[in-house]
């Protein structure tokens, strides 16, 4: 029996199987009803069956292997894709929704070979046909399940940044009221100074997070400009970091006119974050130099400093969110650090149609170098990819 026709003969067997392994391999199925275990494996059953019916050529047969869908219907999500967000609402892991699969594919196979005794030349087709089917089911569910996860992540990481927003404003506003009051002294003056501190990093954390979470759900980050001397801002920026800092020798020259249209606010955000990785992983012997260069139709920024040189191969996803440098190299990190400062800074300078390049060596130390158009209307570089894991960042 050919196989697509054993698969709708038999559909309710091999579905007692799939709803059998399920219910065993993931502890939230415990709590699920058959109808919900069973959820799209039918009409997945049904697409597998109609796939080993359709004729198809070599190229569309590669495609299917590699997950990439060659179906007409006017509904874009797919069987597979709706059992991938299904399962990522129900508490599955990736790896148990993987594994029903594997057992779907081994439970439709034994039974089919059961029924038939041997297979012939056509029923190998037949086989390769069905695993390349299943792979592609594999791969639609994966897709949906992580782009789901990962959007209810970021919705999370909005929600929570939005609310505590208020209440720590309360804090840092009370704090910040005991201590310019004048009512307070020793003990109970160096805690109110010590929570308006704490309160002032958590604030940031919170904006990091709303930044974060405007990029990445497709409002980037808002900037107004406006005119200004960016030779200034970057000179407040490092006055900033000094005070912060005063341990760390911040040198400072600038050439050429550095005027133009940007948003202040946010480059002194990105400068300082930018100043803060310097900072942070910049050998402590050694000055952290800025230098502004007005050129024709550009000003640069460039951050310099000595210490231990980024990877070639890590230089790529440097500016990805909240990846950190490989096990192994000796950082010591901020608690009040997320990660995002490169991140966001590289964001800012997006949304000013600007970018970011990033040099290093142990000869001549890191550089980065910030490249801002004076013409508001020049079109926007393209966000850097955020696929690679590794990264060194603020």
């Amino acid at each position: 029996m050919p196989l697509a026709q054993f698969i709708r003969a038999n559909a309710e067997a091999i579905l007692l199987e799939w709803v059998a392994f399920a219910r065993s391999c993931a502890p939230a199925a415990k709590l699920m009803d058959e109808s919900t275990l069973r959820d799209h494996a039918l009409a997945m059953l049904r697409t597998i069956s109609a796939d080993l019916d359709t004729v198809q050529t070599a190229l569309e047969q590669s495609e299917k292997s590699k997950g990439n869908s060659d179906s007409t219907s006017a509904d874009p999500d797919t069987a597979a894709e709706i059992h991938g967000a299904d399962r990522a609402w129900s508490g599955f892991t990736v790896g148990e929704m993987v594994s029903e699969y594997r057992a779907l594919r081994a439970s439709v196979i034994r039974l089919w070979i059961r029924a038939s005794g041997t297979l012939e030349g056509s029923d190998l087709d037949d086989l390769v046909r069905f695993n390349e089917a299943v792979d592609q089911a594999i791969a639609e569910s994966i897709t949906r399940y992580t782009e789901d996860l990962d959007h209810s992540k970021e919705m999370f990481l909005a929600v929570l940044g939005h609310d505590l927003r208020s209440p720590l404003g309360a804090v840092l506003m009370s704090s910040q009221f005991m201590i310019e009051s004048g009512g307070l002294a020793g003990s109970n003056l160096a805690l109110s100074a010590g929570i308006a501190r704490s309160a002032r990093r958590m604030n940031q954390m919170v904006e990091d997070l709303l930044d974060f979470t405007r990029s990445q759900l497709g409002s980037g980050v808002p900037i107004t400009r406006a005119q200004m001397d960016m030779a200034q801002v970057v000179q407040n920026a490092v006055d900033e970091m000094t005070a912060a800092h005063p341990e760390r020798v911040f040198e400072t020259s600038t050439s050429g006119d550095a005027s133009g249209a940007w948003d202040e606010a946010r480059m002194s955000q990105a400068l300082v974050n930018l100043l803060g990785n310097a900072v942070q992983h910049g050998a402590a012997a050694r000055p952290i130099r800025i230098v502004t260069r007005g050129e024709q139709r550009t000003v640069l920024i460039t951050v310099h400093n000595f210490g231990a040189v980024i990877p070639q191969s890590e230089i790529f996803g440097i500016f990805s969110p909240f990846k950190r440098l490989k096990a192994g190299v000796p950082v010591e990190r901020d608690s009040s650090n997320l990660g995002l400062g490169l991140y966001i800074a590289d964001r800012i300078v997006k949304a000013h149609s600007g970018t970011i390049d990033v040099t290093s060596s142990a000869e001549d130390g890191t550089f980065f170098t910030i490249s801002l158009p004076r013409d508001p209307a020049a079109p926007i570089a393209p966000l850097r990819s955020t696929s690679r894991t590794d990264r060194r960042g603020a």
